[in-house]
């Protein structure tokens, strides 16, 4: 799986903990501060069968940090 920091198996419901998955639309938008991020992502995820289930919503929220050297990290927060 991609992004396992932001999509860890155990956060995923069962059916889709070892499934395939596909990001269907993404927006970002500033979280109250230049610093933090909501991103809202409609995606689909197939089921142990193979089916996909489409227009599934999460909400991620990031962190924006700089490393010493002057770059820029966006940090996933946990779950809520």
């Amino acid at each position: 799986m991609r992004w396992p920091h932001v999509f860890p198996a155990e956060s995923l419901a069962p059916a889709f903990a070892t499934a395939r998955f596909r990001i269907q639309a993404a927006i970002a938008r500033r979280d109250g501060a230049h610093n933090r991020a909501v991103v809202h992502l409609v995606w689909a995820g197939t089921d142990r069968g193979g089916t996909f289930t489409d227009g599934r919503v999460s909400d991620w929220r990031f962190t924006r940090t700089t490393t010493p050297k002057g770059a820029s990290t966006w940090t996933p927060q946990p779950q809520t």
